[in-house]
């Protein structure tokens, strides 16, 4: 019985605690949102998807104006 105490008591007093802190501090980060690089990465894709929905717009409007009945077929 005794060659188990030992080890779970040092397990109990160093590895325990620095597990349980390591632990929480990781969810903290993980918590706090998009990094710098990855907001500005996410930014610019939103200009792209606006730019992109303008372009699709002014081709359906070419397209009603050219080809009324191009919606129906498919």
């Amino acid at each position: 019985m005794g060659w188990i105490v030992w080890p779970l008591m040092v397990f109990l007093i160093f590895v325990a605690p620095l597990w349980l802190i390591l632990h929480y501090r990781g969810k903290r980060h993980a918590g706090q949102g998009l990094s710098g690089e990855a907001q500005e990465k996410l930014q610019s894709l939103v200009v792209r998807a606006e730019q992109m929905q303008e372009r699709i717009q002014t081709l359906e409007k070419i397209l009603d104006e050219e080809a009324p009945q191009w919606r129906q077929r498919q």
